[in-house]
């Protein structure tokens, strides 16, 4: 999962490594005898350092080390990694990300915070660069992955029963596939739920979710072809209480958010039923269409987070990467097969470290 995009990063990684190799081995013997003698000067007259401080040109810009600064590191077993050993890699990196369908602010805010986090630091030259590259990644690809997470299972625990979840997204991305495969993993952790066939626009919705309500062995709420949404899953939700069932999953018809009939339903079912989440739906594999998808929705009718499916069959990961930055609502689950029990809950932190593990 992810395959390609994991190569690009580890690209960087080796950019930067042979960038400041390079620097290493290209330092002039006299700056460095020059930063040692400076140095011994330095520790023997204190006061020398003081009455330079004001206006010393060496040290007026903080991120732009200076010749002195560089021996001087050099001398006492350091390298500083400038500008200049970042720009080509990052450079490389942006193309890498935006290649890989990562949405363009979001890789900007990649590469600000490698960029920042990397520039004017130092590592000794008996350790690899690779360390402080992976740490810098590490936070970075974090900072935009996990934006608006929370424990989904402690919010269900958490709430009034039954909990409402709303589903919606364009057609044919595994919408309602997704709602059987979160029956099961409810069901695995002790959690009834009914599900109810809010898409009462499409042709044959009925019998494709009632299949899946008959294998899972779960009670299906459902009206006939042309009838209200809300009022659908607002008896999914009466039925819920009266049965003391924990979850109500409400599938909705597959729209476009340019849709004004369609997304005035979900306005609908927002006033009628106030679902505890609305949960946007999409293929991983749909790459940048999905980020924008996902941002159109939320734009149009907030969502709380979302689901990205065929998550097995992405290489590039850039909708992975960027739909909880655009949004600011959080990946929840990924679909990863076709079986049921094919959902797993999104993990940013074990993302992370599997998109840098070098094994």
């Amino acid at each position: 999962m992810f395959d390609g995009l994991k190569d690009k990063l580890s690209g960087f990684r080796e950019d930067v490594e042979e960038s400041t190799e390079a620097e290493e081995d290209e330092a002039p013997p006299e700056e460095a005898t020059t930063a040692e003698s400076g140095a011994d000067a330095t520790a023997e007259s204190p006061s020398a350092v003081d009455g330079d401080a004001g206006g010393s040109d060496e040290s007026s810009n903080d991120d732009e080390p200076s010749t002195f600064q560089r021996a001087k590191a050099f001398a006492t077993g350091r390298i500083i990694i400038e500008e200049e050993d970042l720009e080509e890699p990052l450079w490389n990196l942006e193309m890498a990300l935006l290649e890989s369908d990562v949405e363009m602010s979001v890789a900007e805010q990649i590469l600000d915070s490698v960029r920042e986090s990397m520039l004017g630091e130092s590592r000794k030259q008996v350790e690899t660069t690779g360390e402080l590259v992976e740490s810098a990644l590490h936070d970075a690809l974090l900072d935009v992955i996990a934006v608006g997470q929370f424990d989904f299972e402690e919010r269900i625990a958490e709430a009034d029963k039954p909990v409402t979840i709303v589903f919606t997204g364009v057609n044919g991305v595994g919408k309602t596939t997704s709602i059987a495969k979160l029956s099961e993993w409810l069901g695995d952790r002790g959690y009834s739920s009914v599900l109810a066939n809010g898409d009462t626009y499409r042709a044959g919705a009925n019998e494709q979710i009632r299949e899946h309500a008959d294998r899972l062995g779960r009670d299906l709420i459902s009206h006939d072809q042309g009838g209200d949404p809300a009022a659908v899953i607002y008896d999914g939700v009466e039925y819920a209480e009266a049965n003391d069932v924990d979850v109500v999953l409400g599938d909705t018809a597959g729209r476009l958010h340019t849709s004004d009939d369609l997304m005035a339903q979900l306005e609908k079912i927002d006033r009628v039923v106030d679902p505890d989440m609305t949960l946007f739906v999409d293929e991983a594999v749909a790459g940048q269409d999905a980020v924008n998808r996902a941002k159109e929705f939320n734009d149009a009718a907030a969502i709380d987070g979302a689901i990205l499916t065929k998550a097995d069959a992405d290489s590039s990961g850039g909708a992975a990467i960027s739909v909880a930055y655009v949004t600011g609502k959080p990946i929840l689950f990924l679909g990863t097969g076709q079986g049921y029990d094919d959902i797993t809950r999104f993990d940013p932190e074990a993302l992370v470290e599997s998109l840098l593990d070098e094994e």
